[in-house]
């Protein structure tokens, strides 16, 4: 999937999103984007096209095509990740919602997976206006419901983190 021009260009991206956002303290608008190309890279995920209704990549499980919708979030501060995974919109077509995590730099630390069944559940749940008008939760709600796909590997001598 990893197209080298692309990649290089989001390489360009990241470097230039923290400049600004050590310039402005605010973000520059690019994490969905390198998210779901550090999904694609790592996973080895096929991207759809921009604008596909409901999913972001597919992937092909023991013969199943699986519709993944991608969600990504910088975590500027160490820590445990706070904040909010983007709107999920039950009433479009995905099997699977997968959020990356980046770090500082935008480069993903972990990616955690969820069946839509559990999200359904989850945005279901009564108590929260941003939960069930929106379909926004927080990231420590959607790590409670699904499984880590993938963690970064530690450097050698270096205690892993994924948060």
């Amino acid at each position: 999937m990893t197209n080298p021009e692309v990649m290089q260009i989001l390489s360009d991206a990241k470097v230039l999103a923290r400049r600004y956002y050590k310039l402005t303290g605010k973000p520059l608008g690019i994490t969905g984007e390198v998210a779901e190309y550090e999904a694609a890279r790592t996973l080895n995920l096929n991207l759809e096209i921009a604008r596909t209704a409901g999913y972001d990549a597919t992937e092909d499980r023991d013969g199943k095509l699986i519709r993944l919708q991608i969600k990504g979030r910088c975590i500027l501060k160490q820590g445990r990740p706070m904040g909010r995974v983007g709107s999920i919109d039950l009433g479009k077509p995905f099997d699977t919602v997968l959020l990356v995590l980046l770090d500082d730099e935008f480069n993903a630390f972990a990616m955690y997976e969820a069946t839509r069944e559990a999200v359904a559940a989850l945005i279901a749940k009564p108590g929260s206006k941003a939960r069930n008008e929106r379909g926004s939760v927080g990231i420590s709600q959607f790590k409670a419901i699904s499984v880590p796909r993938w963690v970064r590997p530690a450097a050698p001598g270096i205690t892993a983190r994924e948060d």
